[in-house]
């Protein structure tokens, strides 16, 4: 079995690769990156490891060549534009590689009406993968809990989360829980149905008086709830040109479209997804401290 990983070095793709390694001989993982020395572990490990580039078809088609189970982990890219750009070629060169099965990230942000800036490039992914000959599988995110761990001494220092969310709620995955979901549904061939659609998040999602109450038992330092407006959290957070995609995402969820809540991480894994209070608790206090 050959088992192809995209974006392999990035934060969710390490994870994903050390999951299947779990599952898999390290002979059957080929891992595609942009800096092959990122992957020096990896290799160091028998796997192999191919430079790729997704906005050129030609290098991709070697990395996809002979898989039975192709992952795709979009790059990091803050407009739709660019992400559909990249999905045109790795559609092309899937199909012309011939990969056996497809199994693509996506993200809960993909309604009709969800002004995320990404929400286009999410949505059209389904739609472009039915439209395509390849046979594919979807897994799609909620919201990373992982970036509330560094994120937590600002808003101690705050007092408040300040997402600008109205009365809605956030649901949550970790990316440990999604790469594990990723490497069983990849592993295991009665999951990797032909367009079926997974959607990973924990049991319940959470308001952000509920966020914030579960952050202040985290920290034990007193968080309430005061948000910001859409423009101003633009602006706080605009380091590296982010600023408007993550500002348009909250736009999204003050809509009520970031809450969903499913069960299926509970039916790929057999148990539920590791709660918000015990992965904040486990990571917070296990992360280094400034002093």
């Amino acid at each position: 079995m050959k088992i192809t990983i995209t974006g392999a070095t990035g934060h969710l793709g390490t994870q994903i690769v050390k999951a299947l390694h779990k599952l898999v001989p390290a002979t059957e993982l080929n891992l595609g990156v942009h800096t092959v020395s990122k992957a020096a572990d990896f290799a160091a490990q028998g796997m192999t490891v191919t430079a790729m580039d997704y906005h050129d078809v030609e290098s991709l088609k070697p990395v996809l060549a002979g898989s039975d189970v192709f992952i795709y982990v979009p790059s990091k890219s803050h407009d739709s534009y660019s992400r559909v750009s990249e999905f045109e070629n790795v559609i092309q060169a899937a199909e012309a590689s011939q990969v056996k099965h497809m199994l693509v990230m996506g993200f809960i942000a993909d309604q009709v009406n969800n002004p995320f800036a990404l929400s286009a490039f999410y949505g059209y992914v389904p739609r472009r993968l039915a439209a395509s000959s390849l046979q594919y599988t979807i897994i799609r995110n909620s919201l990373y809990a992982d970036p509330l761990v560094p994120y937590l001494p600002e808003l101690i220092e705050r007092k408040n989360v300040i997402y600008p969310m109205a009365d809605q709620a956030l649901s949550f995955i970790s990316q440990a829980d999604s790469a594990a979901a990723f490497a069983k549904v990849a592993t295991t061939p009665a999951m990797l149905v032909s367009g079926r659609i997974y959607t990973l998040t924990q049991e319940k999602s959470y308001t952000m008086p509920a966020l914030a109450e579960v952050l202040s038992q985290v920290s034990g330092q007193p968080i309430g709830y005061q948000p910001v407006t859409l423009q101003q959290f633009a602006t706080m957070y605009n380091q590296g040109n982010e600023g408007h995609m993550l500002a348009s995402m909250y736009a999204g969820g003050a809509k009520g479209l970031l809450g969903e809540v499913s069960s299926d991480y509970a039916t790929i894994m057999g148990r539920p997804a590791q709660t918000l209070l015990d992965f904040l608790q486990t990571t917070y206090q296990s992360a280094p401290k400034k002093l």
